[in-house]
């Protein structure tokens, strides 16, 4: 399953990017002849209500959803990671300070608190990675600073510490590679879940805005006409699930695999 899950994330991913180079079809143009055709040949996920290319507009606004989904996953995953590592390593009270911090922010639903903060700003791609970086980095750093003081614990970080190593050597030696593997297990975990935070608040008219798309955007343009054209979101729905199902498969493989490797070294 891992192996399907790779191939297949990775060969939307380069047909999203790759394949307008050479399907021509403008995603912007309009045909009223062409008005909710369903799949065919000459359209091969059919067309919209303004006769626009669903194919076309799905490889279009997959480029804007995995942009956001990748960018908003690295920018809090590393926000997490340095808030995590501090309150691991550090303790005391900036361990106290950051913990109220996340349970401030978790005391919120995320997806609420998402709602709550695109709606009072013009959304975009760039405000959407920010605001979904400021809402998505708890569950990294809760992770990374459990994690981070099981390794404070072990006698040859406290040796570092009392022959007066430098915080940050003993932090970016040390502590990173040994962090590196959970973190990359989150990171994939968070991808999929900062692509669904896009596509959900652009399905509810929150999101990214027209003349732009997102696969969010097209999954909602497709409501008003779902019992007639199954196809105008079905394609862009589909999309949605299989880079998120294909991102939590290999998550859970990675994880599978690291449990497995500590098992075997104890």
């Amino acid at each position: 399953m891992i192996k399907v899950a790779s191939y297949l994330l990775l060969t939307i991913i380069l047909l999203v990017f790759f394949m307008p180079l050479f399907y021509t079809i403008s995603p912007y143009e309009l045909n009223p002849n062409k008005i909710l055709q369903s799949p065919s040949l000459q359209h091969l996920f059919g067309t919209d209500r303004l006769g626009r290319d669903i194919l076309a507009r799905v490889l279009e606004g997959g480029q804007t959803s995995l942009i956001i989904g990748f960018l908003a996953a690295s920018i809090s995953s590393l926000i997490g990671l340095f808030i995590g590592i501090n309150a691991g390593y550090f303790k005391g009270n900036i361990d106290k300070s950051i913990t109220i911090i996340i349970d401030l922010f978790l005391t919120f639903p995320t997806f609420f608190l998402l709602l709550a903060l695109v709606s009072y700003i013009q959304a975009s791609s760039v405000i959407l990675i920010i605001v979904i970086s400021i809402t998505g980095w708890m569950g990294m750093a809760r992770l990374i600073r459990s994690e981070s003081f099981a390794i404070s614990t072990k006698p040859y970080i406290k040796i570092l510490t009392l022959a007066n190593v430098s915080k940050r050597k003993i932090i970016f030696k040390y502590f990173a590679p040994l962090l590196a593997p959970i973190f990359l297990i989150s990171f994939t975990f968070a991808v999929g879940g900062s692509i669904l935070a896009e596509s959900g608040l652009s399905f509810l008219g929150l999101g990214i805005n027209p003349p732009n798309m997102s696969w969010g955007s097209l999954l909602s343009d497709g409501k008003a006409v779902i019992d007639i054209a199954w196809w105008v979101s079905f394609f862009p729905g589909l999309m949605i699930f299989i880079i998120t199902f294909c991102l939590i498969q290999i998550s859970d493989f990675l994880q599978e695999y690291l449990n497995t490797k500590e098992v075997q070294k104890v």
